[in-house]
């Protein structure tokens, strides 16, 4: 007996999409969209022959949902995750900048307590192994700075926990397993 698609249902249905979408960025983006469309096509099909409620049931939840298509794309084990790399990639200059731009304000107004009218230049070496060097120049005790820019050491730790942080040496050729698609059997 074929089963009307209700709007609440066709909602279910977009969230269960939705939330397996969520967790299948680590594919490439074609393979995620077709995934995304075929699953969709496949409930609304599903939900047509035996209810929503029932197609969303036999279809389990996201998570298994998402972890069988990311082991059959990319193989089983632990994976590489291009989600976890750019967030180390946003969220270290953001902490960085934070942290050396409070280290110079604290130089900064460590000059003013000792003097609230200081003139003059004052230098400040930086966060060793992190930036450079600072100028400070101070006039009536309003003061501008310039320099604490990072080292090259700081870009390439950022580089190496990026690709830590995402485990990106999965991606080599040599430790992708190749079982992408299997041969087909007569």
């Amino acid at each position: 007996m074929p089963h009307t698609l209700s709007l609440l249902s066709r909602l279910r249905i977009e969230r269960l999409v939705w939330a397996l979408d969520q967790r299948l960025y680590d594919l490439p983006r074609r393979a995620r969209i077709s995934t995304r469309r075929e699953v969709r096509a496949n409930l609304v099909a599903a939900a047509g022959d035996v209810g929503a409620g029932q197609a969303l049931r036999r279809i389990g939840g996201s998570r298994q949902l998402a972890d069988s298509y990311l082991t059959a794309e990319l193989g089983e084990g632990p994976r590489h995750s291009w989600t976890a790399a750019a967030c180390f990639l946003a969220v270290v200059p953001l902490v960085l900048n934070y942290v050396l731009s409070e280290a110079a304000s604290a130089f900064q107004h460590g000059i003013t307590v000792q003097d609230p009218h200081a003139t003059g230049t004052f230098t400040w070496n930086g966060v060793s192994f992190l930036q450079s060097g600072m100028t400070f120049t101070f006039d009536q005790g309003h003061s501008t700075h310039a320099g604490g820019a990072w080292t090259p050491m700081v870009y390439l730790l950022w580089l190496a926990g990026t690709i830590a942080c995402g485990r990106l040496w999965r991606l080599l050729p040599l430790r992708r397993p190749h079982r992408r698609h299997p041969a087909p059997t007569p």
